[in-house]
């Protein structure tokens, strides 16, 4: 299983969100300068999670995203169903039907799924089921001090340069 980079940048913005209690949306580039990314890249997982529901999104040049509900009713499992979509992880292929099985191919799909499909479906079951425990506040509740220091000095500046009142 390996979720896109998206999922971690995301879940990351959104805790700078949280950190910042900005009554003004934080733009794009800003969140992007905090951890070096792509503004472009991050872009598009921000609108994502906008269409989910997470973020609004508000346009114009004192635009840009902030939580659209408190940082508690907000989770990792909402992230990933925003940027991966609900889809199962692990995908069975039937491979117990090939091969030297290939003639008993019917039977043996009509006794059930196999052990090892049913195995990893109730594996990525209890992993959503935990992603749904966290939320985006208890990951805030992870920054240091330094680090809320930090943050909340660089956007204000960036807001003074943008001519935002903070």
């Amino acid at each position: 299983m390996q979720l896109p980079k998206g999922v971690e940048w995301a879940a990351h913005c959104l805790v700078v969100l949280e950190r910042l209690g900005e009554s003004h949306p934080v733009p794009t580039s800003t969140l992007a300068e905090v951890y070096g990314l792509s503004p472009t890249y991050l872009n598009k997982h921000l609108q994502a999670l906008s269409r989910h529901g997470l973020l609004i999104s508000t346009p114009g040049s004192t635009g840009g995203f902030s939580l659209s509900r408190p940082a508690a009713e907000i989770t990792l499992a909402d992230v990933v169903e925003a940027l991966d979509g609900d889809r199962t992880l692990f995908r069975c292929t039937e491979i117990r039907c090939d091969g030297l099985f290939q003639d008993r191919s019917a039977e043996i799909r009509a006794s059930g799924a196999c052990r090892i499909a049913a195995a990893m479906w109730q594996a990525e079951q209890a992993w959503r089921e935990s992603l749904a425990t966290v939320s985006i506040n208890d990951l805030a509740g992870g920054i240091d001090a330094l680090s809320g220091q930090n943050l909340n000095e660089f956007v204000g500046n960036k807001n003074r340069k943008a001519g935002q009142d903070i």
